[in-house]
């Protein structure tokens, strides 16, 4: 039976009603998730207390809601969340069960953000598989940093799970990933509605000019047409923000409760976590009369006290706490921070300090800087970002507070508030700085630069680069470093080759190292050529010492730029591992896309997509943009022209030079497998003009290849002369067999072609094999050897297809039928029926993981996975996990 409280809700038949589909779905194991959006006082809350009294008895419901005044603290939204089913928590894997303890500072650590919000999915679906579950969020943009990303991250994995998700949240000022949810605006009420929502409050004897402003100003809001007749009356009230108007209705309430009610409602306003317990306590400091205080303040409508306190609405809240004067809520949060456990509760002790706080106190900023810390240490880089910047604001020494400014713009960027970080450097006077505080100041602004993307990307390498240029002569170890590090983000943000120039230029003219490193020999490669700088080269990338594993994104990068595929098999095999055990999720994302880079050149296109998927969805999981290059290489090897003309608009769109230049590659491998010269030869061009490292060298032989074709000899042997430079000097059987092929093609020698055959068939390289089996037997047509021909195009032909090098097993297929010989239909390919995410978990069930296993690598429930099988079983026409082992492409 509806409670009084639903039949309030005047006009809102259609919001509920989507409301209960949702609930309804939820029932049958159909998750989903709805954001509420809408003004302050447009119903929202109404809304979802609503759909709680309207759910089955036999869900269970979770609240929660965030905060304005506890945005900084990390998870406190999370924990609300999860803190009805910690019961479950014991049925959690223990990286899991860790992941959540540290998150909520019940354990010592650092969260790990791949396991947080993981572990909260698992939690929460183990305690919907008992009973169905609604969770319902207010004040959703409120949520502190680490929540949101974590429950939009829940949100978008609920799918196969027995589990509703409803927030409420304003228009303005939405978390980043909250607009990606499905949504539904809540909008004003009709005059009509307006009206009889006034007539069941009870305000039908108003004055009928002000019932008419009233309708008037309220726009349909009904907060405001519930509030504002008790703060107005028969007063025409002065035009304002209806926010405005709704909370002077709260404070004129507020003004009519004796001094202890007020300042025990400022208290339960200060608390962000509505803890009876604690604001007992913190009353008792005050020496306020509770039951006379209490008493008060709940008969005023404003709050009630039960489980837990709960002010009527969250501008009554706002409310109170902007109308109290300051030393009012400095005597707050004192009293709070007293009564708040520091060990148990270290980061809400450590915040309410900093809002005690009045006036520079060099011990309170060495207080709150030790309290940073211990934030910091267990992820609250929100918290400490602000404990930092307060500690900087009540510094008595200039050089401490320059510091701690720069830690705040530190923690604050790792917050993900690039912007706000700027501004907390741009506070900084660089006149009174020595050459190493302004190396930190450009080496934090360079990372600055990074985050924001854009124009910001091209300044991020360059200031870098300043870093290392300032530090030449006071500490040149460091400054290499910063070279160094230039190049990595020049890489990262596809940029390297307008930087290279630059920082070699740097490199040259500063100190030499201690020992040989990666500069050196870079800048023997650029100078002096791969004869003198590969051995240097490939003595660092295999050496004991390890000097690359702090940018793996130039190592990946040079061992391909020695064309080592063992080299480069060794160095990825590191970044996944890395990037595994640490929780970067840029190290492995980038060890991933490596790993799919790898995958195309040897011809294992289901282990590419796998490896693709599980890229995507970890950028997903921390709501970035996918890595693009992989999959523009297996586009372009595929032969999927249309797919490679999306991705290019898609880089195009991005702007990034190596991006582009990826993009170039593929269409010149696209349009030479389709036998469009012309098209390839320029696509070639393009994509060695900027010189890049790696991609230059294997762009080259496509340019061979196309210029050839097209009968632009100069071209070609000028592209092979280029090719050789880099391939002689590697020495490897994958080198020399590229060059070997690229060399048959301008000589017209038969002796090359075999040359390549014969260095292709050593290692991993059946991509490029097929393709030389392809040319030569093309050469044999032309000089009219038919039955040789004939071999070579059907080799070449099965293993095209059998990789699934489409135009290139078409070029193949067309050549066989030159010499009078049909090809046989290739056969289909696991992966042409399957998502990339399929291709993923399909491979790994197929090695025999568990559902469970795999919704970890890929941020799913095992329900999920579950449900992914079906239909990848409905797909291949099988019934069983066992069946998998036995399909191609899944080895």
């Amino acid at each position: 039976m509806p409670t009084p409280s639903l039949r309030s809700l005047v006009g809102r038949h259609d919001e509920i009603d989507r409301l209960l589909a949702l609930v309804r779905a939820a029932e049958q194991a159909e998750g989903g998730v709805l954001v509420l959006r809408g003004e302050p006082g447009i119903g929202k809350s109404a809304l979802l207390e609503h759909v709680e009294h309207a759910t089955p008895e036999r869900f269970q419901i979770i609240r929660a809601s965030g905060s304005e005044f506890e945005g900084e603290l990390p998870f406190a939204a999370l924990h609300q969340l999860c803190v009805p089913v910690l019961a479950h928590l014991d049925t959690l894997s223990p990286p899991y069960r860790d992941a959540l303890l540290v998150a909520f500072g019940l354990a010592d650590g650092a969260p790990d953000p791949f396991r947080v919000g993981l572990a909260a999915l698992e939690l929460l679906a183990a305690a919907a598989a008992e009973r169905p579950m609604l969770c319902v969020v207010d004040d959703a943009h409120w949520m502190d940093a680490a929540s949101a990303k974590a429950v939009t991250f829940l949100a978008r994995r609920i799918a196969a799970e027995p589990i509703a998700m409803v927030f409420a949240a304003r228009d303005s000022g939405a978390i980043r990933g909250l607009d990606e949810l499905p949504g539904l605006t809540v909008g004003g009420l009709s005059d009509a509605q307006a009206r009889a929502l006034l007539a069941e409050e009870k305000t039908a004897t108003l004055d009928e000019r002000v019932r008419d402003r009233l309708l008037a100003e309220a726009r349909g809001n009904p907060l405001a047409l519930i509030e504002l007749p008790k703060a107005g009356g028969f007063a025409l009230p002065t035009p304002s923000p209806v926010a405005s108007r709704i909370e002077r209705s709260f404070r004129a309430r507020m003004a009519k409760l004796p001094p202890e009610a007020r300042l025990l409602l400022i208290l339960a306003s200060a608390d962000p976590t509505g803890d009876p317990a604690l604001l007992w306590a913190a009353a008792q400091r005050l020496d306020i009369d509770l039951p006379a205080a209490s008493a008060a303040a709940e008969a005023s409508g404003l709050v009630q006290f039960d489980t837990r306190a709960r002010f009527c609405h969250p501008l009554a809240r706002s409310a109170v706490y902007r109308d109290s004067r300051p030393e009012q809520r400095h005597a707050a949060h004192r009293a709070l921070a007293d009564a708040t456990d520091p060990v148990a509760a270290g980061d809400r002790h450590a915040w309410h300090r900093a809002q005690a706080t009045t006036g520079p106190d060099e011990r309170v900023a060495a207080e709150l800087e030790s309290s940073a810390s211990r934030a910091q240490a267990r992820g609250g880089v929100a918290a400490a970002a602000a404990f930092f910047e307060r500690a900087a604001a009540l510094s008595l020494d200039p050089g401490k507070q320059t510091e701690r400014t720069l830690a705040a713009a530190r923690a604050t960027l790792e917050a993900g508030r690039a912007d706000a970080a700027a501004e907390l450097v741009a506070s900084i006077d660089t006149e009174t700085l020595d050459d190493l505080q302004h190396a930190a100041v450009d080496l934090l602004r360079g990372r600055i630069a990074f985050v924001q993307g854009a124009d910001g990307a091209i300044r991020g390498p360059e200031l870098i680069l300043r870093a290392g240029q300032r530090l030449a002569a006071s500490d040149p170890e460091r400054s290499r470093e910063c070279f160094v590090a230039a190049l990595e983000m020049g890489l990262l943000v596809g940029r390297a080759a307008g930087v290279m120039d630059r920082v070699l230029d740097a490199a040259r003219s500063a100190p030499p190292a201690s020992r040989p490193d990666l500069l050196d020999g870079l800048v023997l490669l650029r100078t002096e050529g791969h004869r003198a700088g590969v051995p240097p080269l490939r003595r660092i990338l295999t050496g004991d010492d390890a000097g690359w594993t702090g940018v793996p994104a130039l190592a990946t990068v040079l061992t391909g730029e020695l064309w080592d595929l063992e080299l480069h098999a060794k160095v990825i095999d590191w970044v996944v591992r890395s990037g595994r055990v640490t929780g970067s999720p840029m190290t492995i994302r980038l060890g991933l896309s490596q790993v799919a880079l790898a995958a195309v050149f040897n011809g294992d296109f289901g282990q590419a997509m796998a490896a693709i998927a599980e890229e995507e969805a970890i950028a997903d999981a921390f709501d970035d943009q996918p890595q693009l290059y992989p999959r523009v290489h297996l586009a372009a090897m595929r032969g999927r022209r249309q797919e490679v003309l999306d991705l290019f608009a898609e880089a195009m769109s991005r702007d990034t030079g190596q991006l582009t230049a990826n993009v170039h590659w593929a269409m010149a491998v696209l349009h030479n497998g389709l036998a469009d010269y012309p098209a390839a030869l320029d696509a070639a061009r393009r994509a060695v003009a900027g010189g890049d490292l790696f991609l230059t060298g294997i762009a080259l032989p496509e340019l061979v290849e196309a210029a050839v074709r097209c009968g632009e000899n100069a071209v070609a042997k000028s592209a092979l002369e280029s090719l050789v430079e880099r391939t002689e000097p590697a020495g490897t059987s994958f080198a020399l067999g590229v060059a070997a092929g690229a060399r048959a093609l301008v000589s017209d020698a038969e002796g090359d072609y075999l040359e390549a055959l014969e260095h292709l068939t050593d290692g991993p390289l059946a991509l490029h094999l097929s393709r030389a089996h392809l040319r030569y037997g093309e050469w044999l047509r032309r000089a009219g050897r038919r039955r040789d021909a004939r071999e070579h195009l059907r080799t070449a032909h099965e293993r095209l297809s059998e990789i699934g090098l489409e135009a290139f097993a078409r070029r193949a297929e067309d050549e066989l039928r030159a010499t009078g010989e049909v090809a046989r239909s290739r056969s289909e390919h696991t992966y042409d029926h399957l998502t990339m995410q399929e291709m993923h978990i399909a491979r790994q069930v197929a090695a025999g993981a568990t559902s469970k296993e795999v919704a970890t690598r890929l941020f799913l429930s095992p329900r999920t996975v579950d449900a992914h099988l079906r239909n990848i079983f409905r797909k291949l026409g099988i019934t069983s996990r066992r069946q998998l082992r036995d399909m191609p492409d899944l080895g």
